[in-house]
């Protein structure tokens, strides 16, 4: 019998704000221990919450950019639960009533390395909500110590429909989820500073089936990578159990990414009785057309929607574009170093972004931001190739010095003498036929139909001009004294 696996995700996005949820004390990470607390956070008695707008602003723009339908009111619950990371032995988060409703991911379907966008994929959502962030235990030999830094900090909670079936699909689902995220400013999703946290809840069935099979929750997937490999591992493990003649039971496992197994960390036969109730001390949240309307307007062009606009208003394949959407400011430069450049260079421009720019950012391990070679330097950079002023293969050498300085290519050719000198036709051919005559087996090759073959010759020619030949001259000679 075959088998189809069936997953959704329960996603977590700190949302970024200068204070917490409901209090006006600082939110931020690597703080020492303890000291982004205030009464409120620490639930001293007498203290009441007061709801911080800007986190609400920030998941209605979530959800706007998801297609999610807003609320028109929205309520505050308290969940109860006891545990040491929360001080007041309940989440003030939304049950019922939630903010956002419905709306979807794109992905784009996982599948072997192209040169073309493949098919894509909605991934619905079932509910975004916000709630306050809990504080994190930190387990040593003997005992255990409990930091309220992040206690208190706004958390949204994106819910997916069960409709991925493959780990390569809830990892697209992530990858654009996050990017969605970054884009408008909601949160920088580090997974590494708990800012993005999954849930994954997996189960197989009979392909053809309709009803769900036995879920199992996998938690502590602590990179994207890790939800794709802990998925894998448990459609595998699943499989197994049942090819054996066993049952799936209802569990929560834990994933140990370094390892790559899991292990039950409890079973869960019947939902957890949170016993909610709408909370006493915070008023429902009317959101009318104007608020939408004005969150709307701070909406950015979404990943993909950009991948494709900068395929068709700029020419560039799908190989650069699929680079230069995974991060906004990185589409910011390249818009503005190809407006810069001017009509027909948004492909060169492209190019070197993506495999000179970058690569020299991952080599420095700097950043974008901190890179000394900026948009108008590029399009400078591009414009002096294309006019013959620099030759190509000398370009990379002045981009080099670009990026260590921050010098405009124009000084850095003058400075160091790079500007390229016309050839003298003569010379060049010249220089061509001693090329030809010393590789016949080069000539008889490409007499024979090896097209390649002419490259053969042109390397003894760049070394008899010191590499100051345009390329293009060279390969023009070298074809005609052929023909």
């Amino acid at each position: 019998m075959n088998y189809e696996a069936v997953i959704g995700l329960e996603v977590h996005v700190q949302v970024k704000t200068r204070s917490k949820m409901f209090t006006r004390v600082a939110a931020g990470y690597g703080h020492e221990p303890n000291t982004l607390t205030d009464p409120v956070v620490l639930a001293l008695p007498g203290v009441l919450p007061v709801m911080n707008k800007a986190a609400l602003d920030a998941v209605i723009k979530a959800g706007l950019m998801l297609g999610c339908d807003i609320a028109p009111v929205c309520k505050w619950d308290r969940k109860q639960y006891f545990y040491p990371d929360s001080p007041k032995n309940y989440q003030i988060s939304q049950y019922d009533q939630p903010i956002c409703l419905g709306g979807g991911v794109e992905i784009e379907l996982p599948g072997p390395a192209r040169n073309v966008m493949g098919e894509h994929k909605r991934i619905p959502l079932t509910r975004i909500h916000l709630e306050e962030d809990v504080g994190k235990l930190n387990h040593f030999a003997t005992d255990s110590l409990v930091d309220y830094n992040r206690a208190g900090t706004p958390l949204m909670e994106i819910v997916s429909e069960p409709a991925m079936h493959s780990a390569e699909e809830a990892y697209a689902y992530l990858t654009s989820l996050r990017a969605t995220m970054v884009y408008g400013g909601i949160s920088d999703c580090d997974m590494e500073k708990g800012q993005l946290r999954c849930d994954a809840n997996i189960s197989v069935r009979p392909v053809g089936e309709t009803r769900l099979g036995t879920k199992v929750e996998l938690k502590n997937l602590n990179s994207i990578s890790f939800v794709r490999d802990g998925i894998a591992h448990e459609i595998k493990r699943q499989l197994a159990v049942i090819e054996r003649g066993g049952t799936i039971v209802q569990e929560t496992r834990d994933y140990d990414g370094q390892t790559g197994v899991s292990q039950s960390l409890r079973s869960k036969e019947m939902a957890h009785d949170y016993r909610y109730f709408p909370d006493p001390d915070l008023m429902p949240v009317r959101v009318d057309e104007a608020w939408k309307s004005r969150l709307r307007s701070e909406c950015p062009e979404l990943p993909f929607d950009r991948q494709r606009r900068f395929m068709s208003q700029y020419q560039v394949p799908y190989t650069i574009t699929s680079v230069l959407i995974l991060d906004r400011a990185l589409g910011d430069y390249f818009e503005e170093a190809a407006r810069l450049a001017g009509p027909g260079r948004a492909q060169a421009v492209g190019n070197w972004l993506v495999n000179d720019l970058l690569r020299e950012i991952g080599v420095a391990k700097t950043d974008l931001a901190s890179a000394k070679v900026r948009p108008a330097q590029l399009a400078e950079l591009v414009n002096l190739i294309e006019s013959g002023t620099l030759l190509a293969n000398t370009a990379r050498t002045v981009f080099a010095k670009m990026f260590a300085t921050g010098d405009s290519p124009a000084a850095i050719i003058e400075r160091e003498g790079l500007t390229a000198a016309p050839t003298d036709a003569g010379e060049l051919e010249q220089w061509c036929r001693d090329a030809i005559a010393g590789n016949p087996k080069a000539l008889a090759e490409f007499k024979a139909g090896k097209e390649s073959a002419i490259n053969a010759f042109k390397g003894p020619v760049m070394k008899a001009a010191k590499g100051r030949a345009d390329p293009k001259q060279v390969d023009a000679t070298l074809r005609r004294l052929l023909a």
